[in-house]
């Protein structure tokens, strides 16, 4: 059976406050999966986390072992590969069933993750809002809850670190009748948090000004755009999930329409379907966008699979993107790639346009705008009509809402020629 393995070089264990060393283990099953692409996805989440990664270690199988996940002789090499390294802890690169993970934390004898775990792990850490804890702590304690049976002992073996944060060993050690009063109050008060998000999204709608949702992979560069766009400073790190909260700027276009841009929870593969559950009200804030900005780092040799992450998730959402609503794809980060290599083969056929630029440098950003631009009138009515004086109200309705192009004062009223959204029209006569 062929086996893969690769450890660290260079580290100093004498170093002081190290961070928690990792050994992250995958079965390969040959199904066209390329697990070394996600075990180095899974390092960046181990990292992000407040891990280092010291090993990993990969298995060729035909099928998961429905016991250790792995074979016997294989978890026996992964304790060993624990004791030279000195690891604090292993990580499977895929969820692990409660038999699984108890029976591995009783052969190792070590704390054992898995990709959910470390994932619930960072949106603990980084959830900010009242509204972001709330959802963290639903789906931490919905996927726990199914562990409870053999972790009482496992516990102990976690101390603490990754694995430990949000609702905490303390909540974990009490009875499932508890948890379930626990989730149905988190999911009561989240109730509450969601009428209020409705009626947000009310007032925009009756303010009649169009919301652009920015989606896509996490870390591809959502918020630093967003702060590009608007003039904002929303918290940008070069990290994976490194904003969780849903963020709404106001900005001006060009031709000076106002639009807001809603900036979203960042997407990954094999993102656990508890946060998805627990984060739908956020996540739906695309569903009720006029236009999906899809953001794609260009610099990543995974971003076709990437893009095809965020196209799932968006379904998965009962979102069907394109045929809902337009689709603008932006490869961001352009400014990494080399001169050669820009824009050849990158596109994106599912969107209805695309455009390449950098948020970091600013490069390309007036051509988004302009085709933000062009997609906002392609949902809107053309018109020219005169309006008399006594109906010069009706004009401040073009200002507030629609693209002005031309307006002139004469004799019998005012010439207006602009782009109008359809809501408005029978509100101008023009219906």
């Amino acid at each position: 059976m062929e086996q893969n393995r690769q450890t660290e070089t260079g580290y100093d264990t004498a170093k002081d406050l190290q961070p928690e060393r990792m050994i992250l283990f995958a079965a390969d099953t040959g199904d066209g999966y390329d697990v070394q692409k996600s075990l180095a996805e899974l390092a960046e989440l181990v990292k992000t986390a407040g891990g280092v990664t010291v090993a990993t270690l990969i298995q060729n199988r035909e099928k998961i072992a429905g016991d250790l996940y792995l074979g016997k002789g294989k978890v026996e090499e992964l304790k060993e590969m624990a004791n030279e390294l000195q690891a604090t802890g292993v990580v499977c690169d895929d969820e692990l069933s409660p038999a699984q993970l108890m029976n591995l934390q009783d052969a190792l004898d070590i704390k054992v993750l898995d990709r959910t775990i470390v994932i619930l792990d960072i949106f603990a850490s980084h959830a900010g809002s009242y509204e972001g804890k709330l959802q963290v702590e639903l789906a931490q304690l919905k996927f726990r809850a199914a562990r409870l049976v053999g972790m009482r002992d496992s516990l102990s073996r976690l101390g603490g670190g990754i694995g430990t944060r949000g609702p905490g060993e303390k909540k974990l050690e009490i009875d499932r009748r508890v948890i379930r009063d626990r989730i149905s109050r988190l999911k009561s008060e989240l109730r509450e948090v969601a009428l209020r998000r409705d009626e947000q999204r009310k007032k925009r709608t009756v303010s009649r000004i169009p919301v652009i949702s920015i989606v896509g992979y996490t870390n591809a560069g959502k918020s630093t755009l967003l702060n590009r766009l608007t003039g904002s400073e929303v918290y940008a790190e070069d990290q994976l999930f490194a904003t969780l909260d849903p963020t709404t700027r106001n900005c001006k276009l060009p031709g000076g329409q106002q639009v807001l841009f809603t900036d979203t929870v960042g997407f990954i593969r094999k993102l656990p379907h508890h946060l998805i559950e627990a984060f739908r009200s956020t996540l739906e804030e695309a569903k009720y966008s006029d236009v999906i900005l899809h953001v794609v780092d260009a610099s990543d040799e995974n971003w076709d699979q990437n893009m095809n992450t965020v196209y799932e998730t968006l379904r998965m959402l009962q979102i069907d993107a394109r045929s809902d609503k337009p689709v603008i794809t932006v490869f961001n980060k352009m400014d990494l790639l080399p001169q050669e290599e820009k824009t050849a083969g990158i596109k994106d056929l599912r969107a209805d346009k695309t455009v390449y630029l950098s948020a970091k440098t600013g490069e390309g950003t007036e051509e988004l705008l302009a085709v933000i631009e062009d997609v906002l009138r392609s949902l809107k009515s053309y018109i020219r009509h005169t309006f008399s004086y006594a109906e010069a109200g009706k004009t401040g309705l073009i200002h507030k809402y629609g693209e002005l192009l031309t307006e002139e004062y004469l004799e019998d009223g005012i010439f207006i020629e602009a782009y109008v959204p359809k809501t408005i029209l029978g509100s101008l006569g023009l219906e």
